[in-house]
Parts: C-alpha cells; structure tokens; sequence
C-alpha cells in the first residue's frame, strides 16, 4: 500500500491535470480501494508513466517521525488542495491567469473579447493597387476567399513594414471539405488555366513585391494534385524578378505523394510550407477525412530533405483541442524538421462551419510562443490574430534568407581570396628562384 501511495504521488507530480484529476480521485476513494502499481501506471500515458516509474524508484523517506505512507498522503493532500496551475505543465515558470474565455453562440448577442477586435480598416495606395491588379488578372487570393482579419495590413506594407501577398493557384474551388475553411469545395472543380503561372508572374513582378505566398486548394482531381503548376509559378516567378523575390508555397499534402514534393522544393522556393491545422486528436474532425496527421508531418519531413531551406506549418486554437495536445503538436513537428510555426486562434467563417470552442487569451498564447522557442524553432508567430501567412516577409527577409545568401557570398569571397592566394604561391617562388 505505500509503494502504491509514493507511485500516485509521483504521478500526480508528473501527469497532466487531467491525469491529476484522475489520479488524485481515486486516492480520495482509497483507504476502502487501494491503487496497485499496475492500474496507476496503465491509466497514464507513455511518458508519465515512466516518469512515475522513476519517482517510485526513489528511496521513501520521512524526516518527521511518522510512517513513510503517512507522509505521501499528507504532501498529496496539501498539493490537491493547491491545485495545478498553467505554468506548471506549460513552461514550468511563465504563469498565464487566464487561458482562454467562453465563445458564445453564433445566435447569442454577445460581443468578441476585446483582443479579437481590429482597429485598422483595409486601405493606403498600395492595398489599392494589389486590389485592382489582382482584378484585371482575375486572380484569387487566399486573403480575401477565407476572410484574413489582416488583409490590409499585410497589403497595405508601409511603417518600415514588408508588404505581403498571398496569391491561391489553381482557382477557387478545391476538392476537399474542411470544416474550418470558407473557400468553395467541389468534386469537379473547372480546369486548371494554363496561363495562371505567366499571369501571378506578371502581377507579383509589377507590384515590387519583396515577398510573396503562393497557396493553392486541394486538387485531388489531378494527377500531381497540381504539383508541375505550382512549380512552374515558383520558376517563372524567380526568372522576372531575377532571384530577388522570396518565395513561400503553402501547398497540400498531395495525398502523400512524395514525388510531388520534390517537384515543389526543386523548384527554387524559399519556404515550404504545410499546415497541420489542429492537433493529433481533432485531425477528423477539423479536416478533411482525405488529410491526416502522419501523412502532413512526412510530407513536411521529406521537404526538409530533400533540401527545402526552410519549412513551415500553422496550427489554429479554439477548436476543442487541450493544452498538452498543442504542446505535444509543436514538439512533433520540431521532431520532423519544422522551422517556422505560427499559432492563431480559429474564427467560424459562417454559421455552417465548425464552432469557435473558445477564445484563448494573448497571455497564453505568449506562453506557447515561449515553449515553441524553447523547443528551437527558428522563428514563432503566436497571437490570436496571426494566421498562417501574417506579415510572413518580415521576419525571413531580415533575418533568416538575406542572412544565408550574404552569409553564402562571404563564404565565396573567402573562398576565391585563398585560391588566388594559392596561384600566387608559386608565382612568388619562382621570381625568388
């Protein structure tokens, strides 16, 4: 019964709150239901059951007189009456009051959380001319088809600001049905136009963009899911702004094809991106039943191999998930060579997607921005406005990519310097001679 006790004990220092809730209970009942070894350990998952494998290792020890089994129960106690807090299964220092509020009906007459509200409307002449240019070339952006919040701050640049721009390939309607998503979905969608990838071109090319996102929907529909058109977008894209424009594709999973994948990252981009949108558990009930959790993260796997210079995914909050699920999201996707990952919270685009489960407060969001760092992601994105692409050039233009290229060209100047050392060598030596 003591070995028993001490295990709990470690469990509930070692488990999640949910697993503390569970735990501490049963114990509650246990002077009639005592817990074995065994049981304790079989309701945990994996890694806090070894960890409460190696706090029952520990030596039981009392230093007040009373029996061992005596002095775990009182410092279980003491630590149920406490309670958890969010920083002690979060970052274990950084504490977060609140987590996240209730999100109300779409019926109910209640107003958003002053953090959801935007004060800056779309405008200025560079939103003005992305807008119409975008009209006269009859293209669609991701920006305006899934409502962004950020929309004309990311046009719009200015302020010392990269403006930014997210262009969808491939049309306006995809194949698959996610319940988070406001763009069309179809089984047939209409034909690819062969002329898109010299239109974005032309466009992208006008408008001096610094950066651009490309995305696209899902076209199961094709062979390649539209992997050879995205492609070739990325490569006339590079050749008319002559290698100066930084290239981010968000692009599908393509059903797993890892063909497909290496046709993307051979394609000169910058950064390859791939959103897992939510955490292991909700993958079915967020997503199209078409996606899947393993299928995203080997795909984003394979770019980092196959020599994607930097990759990228988003996950969205509010959709039901806990706080252990997007801690364990992040480290699986650090795991699989993700560089860049940015966390917002979902916004129901109509009353037939999926509800908001709740809206999650800047202050915890600023938390998993810290956890994510901490992990050694390159770069984090963490509030409850960011969305996939928000002001996506910022960050790599200044610090990530020109950091490479003019870190790459050093790296050749020194080079060229030490081989023209070395001709000279032997040119001294025989006028010495």
């Amino acid at each position: 019964m003591g070995q028993a006790q001490h295990l709990t004990g470690g469990l509930l220092a070692a488990c999640s709150s949910a697993a503390q809730q569970r735990l501490g209970g049963a114990l509650a009942a246990g002077a009639t239901a005592p817990l074995t070894t065994t049981s304790a350990v079989a309701q945990a998952p994996p890694a806090e059951a070894a960890a409460a494998v190696a706090v029952a290792q520990e030596p039981l020890a009392s230093t007040s007189g009373q029996p061992a089994p005596a002095v775990a129960v009182e410092a279980l106690r003491r630590k149920l009456a406490q309670g958890p807090d969010f920083s002690e299964f979060l970052t274990g220092r950084e504490v977060v009051e609140q987590y996240s509020v209730e999100a109300p009906s779409w019926t109910a007459k209640k107003r958003k959380p002053d953090w959801m509200k935007r004060t800056k409307l779309p405008g200025g002449d560079k939103y003005t001319e992305i807008k119409a240019k975008l009209r006269e070339l009859k293209l669609s952006t991701v920006c305006e088809e899934a409502r962004c919040p950020n929309l004309g701050e990311c046009w719009g640049g200015g302020d010392g600001h990269t403006a930014t721009a997210t262009i969808m390939l491939m049309g306006d309607t995809c194949t698959r049905g996610c319940r988070f998503c406001a763009v069309k979905t179809s089984k047939a969608p209409p034909p690819l136009d062969p002329h898109e990838p010299e239109n974005v071109s032309k466009a992208i090319a006008a408008w001096g963009l610094d950066y651009v996102v490309l995305t696209s929907v899902d076209r199961d529909d094709l062979p390649d899911g539209g992997a050879s058109h995205i492609a070739s977008t990325i490569r006339l894209l590079k050749e008319k702004t002559r290698g100066s424009l930084l290239v981010e594709a968000l692009v599908p999973d393509f059903q797993g094809d890892m063909d497909c994948v290496k046709t993307i990252v051979d394609s000169g981009l910058d950064v390859y991106a791939h959103n897992i949108e939510t955490v292991e558990r909700l993958q079915g009930v967020v997503r199209d039943r078409r996606a899947g959790w393993s299928q995203s993260l080997r795909a984003l796997q394979r770019a980092k191999e196959l020599g994607a210079q930097v990759t990228k995914s988003s996950i969205m909050l509010g959709c039901g998930e806990t706080r252990e699920e997007v801690v364990a999201a992040l480290a699986a996707l650090r795991s699989h060579g993700v560089d860049v990952v940015t966390l917002g919270q979902y916004m129901r685009p109509t009353k037939k997607h999926m509800s908001v489960s709740e809206f999650v407060t800047p202050e915890a969001f600023a938390a998993y921005e810290k956890i994510a760092k901490d992990m050694g992601f390159l770069y984090v994105a963490s509030g409850p406005m960011v969305r996939s692409s928000y002001r996506a050039g910022e960050f790599y233009i200044t610090n990530v990519l020109k950091g490479r290229r003019q870190g790459a060209a050093a790296a050749g100047a020194d080079a060229a310097a030490g081989a023209q050392g070395q001709e000279a060598q032997p040119a001294a030596a025989a006028a010495t001679a």
